[in-house]
């Protein structure tokens, strides 16, 4: 018969295992259950640092680009564009996105077939040229250490090529979905002429502020030559190398050349340009009560329904699939029965949010399919 001491150690291990065992699925139960982990597991990236993408690089979207071709049915019958066509011939806006070679066909395609039609003038700059979309090649070496010099040098392009083709230029990634629509109403009250720039406002580093780069940023004729004749090159606090992040040093160049961080919000205190998916501006508790981002605002950041304007011009970090749910929801999606008040490009955010809202939506694949030849020839890097 086995000594009585053999059946307690037996037993003991037996309870510490069980033990280990419970612990391990009671961890995981409020690992996987705690409302940040729920929420990230399904709402996609969360940056790290104010300037990382981390696995958001290595999204992909559909094989081919997708595009709509219900313009004509029933349900756009009675759209009225008109408004937002008037507003794309009196505010021009020349968009630029930056992306890289590993990109245009997973990612920048997908801006192409979505938002990028209904600018002005759309712009790719890469380290190697593609026609088709198109991208110029900047010789400038890919990789996020070089992002200040792929800016400066995309600037000076524009400035040599196209500076009297728009009013305004934005800069953004091949991440970011912009509402041109929203963006042209926010700036038609403003003049190019200014020196003043616009985007989501961060506070650290710079006094003035600076502009989130992911979350676009978008510069008046006269802040773009100032940059350019006055700045890149002839400022100390215009970085003369590739280092440096990219919105931060751009902050830095334009206040020593006294352009101004303009503030973007609505009259609501609501913000237009967002640095993430509107999922993690919607949804209270996703992003991390010590995060970065936090802190990192130059304007009180709010969660829930006062996150965001009801004319918000950008979102971040937008997957491609992505991107074409939200052009399914901005242009196509529509509730029967509701219709709304038709705007004018005298009103500026007064009286209600929703007012004209119906109006600044283009019929369809709108403005880009009847801009004259003249604005179509110049997005080729010939």
């Amino acid at each position: 018969m086995a000594p009585i001491s053999h059946y307690i150690g037996k037993t003991s291990l037996t309870t510490l295992a069980i033990g280990i065992a419970i612990g391990i699925t009671v961890s995981n139960i409020v690992k996987f259950s705690s409302p940040q982990k729920r929420h990230f597991s399904s709402s996609g990236y969360i940056p790290e640092s104010p300037h990382s993408h981390g696995e958001n690089d290595f999204v992909e979207g559909p094989d081919d680009s997708l595009s709509w071709h219900d313009e004509h049915s029933h349900s756009h019958k009675f759209e009225n564009d008109s408004v937002a066509r008037q507003l794309f011939k009196k505010v021009r806006v020349l968009c630029w996105v930056m992306t890289n070679p590993n990109n245009i066909h997973t990612k920048a395609r997908h801006v192409k077939a979505t938002w990028g039609k209904r600018c002005n003038v759309l712009l790719f700059m890469s380290s190697k040229a593609d026609r088709d979309l198109p991208a110029f090649a900047l010789n400038v070496q890919e990789g996020r250490d070089n992002l200040w010099a792929k800016t400066k040098e995309a600037f000076k392009l524009i400035h040599s090529k196209y500076l009297e083709n728009a009013d305004w230029f934005i800069k953004c990634d091949d991440d970011t979905f912009l509402v041109l629509e929203n963006l042209r109403y926010f700036l038609q009250d403003k003049s190019p002429s200014e020196p003043v720039y616009y985007g989501r406002k961060f506070k650290p580093i710079v006094q003035q502020g600076y502009m989130s780069g992911g979350a676009g940023y978008v510069l008046s004729k006269e802040s773009l030559v100032r940059l350019v004749t006055q700045g890149i090159g002839h400022k100390e606090d215009c970085r003369a190398d590739s280092g440096g992040a990219e919105d931060v040093e751009m902050g830095k160049c334009l206040q020593s050349i006294n352009v101004q961080a303009g503030d973007s919000r609505d009259e609501l205190g609501r913000e237009r340009f967002h640095p993430f998916v509107p999922e993690h501006h919607l949804i209270p508790d996703i992003l991390p009560p010590d995060m970065w981002y936090w802190s990192y605002n130059f304007y009180p950041a709010k969660q829930g329904q006062e996150c965001c304007s009801d004319y918000a011009i950008s979102f971040h970090y937008v997957p491609p699939n992505m991107m074409y749910v939200l052009e399914y929801l901005v242009y196509h999606l529509k509730p029967y029965g509701i219709t709304s008040g038709y705007g004018s490009t005298e009103e500026h955010d007064h009286g209600s949010s929703h007012k004209g809202t119906d109006a600044m939506k283009p019929e369809g694949k709108g403005m880009e399919d009847k801009e004259d030849e003249k604005t179509k020839h110049l997005s080729s890097p010939d």
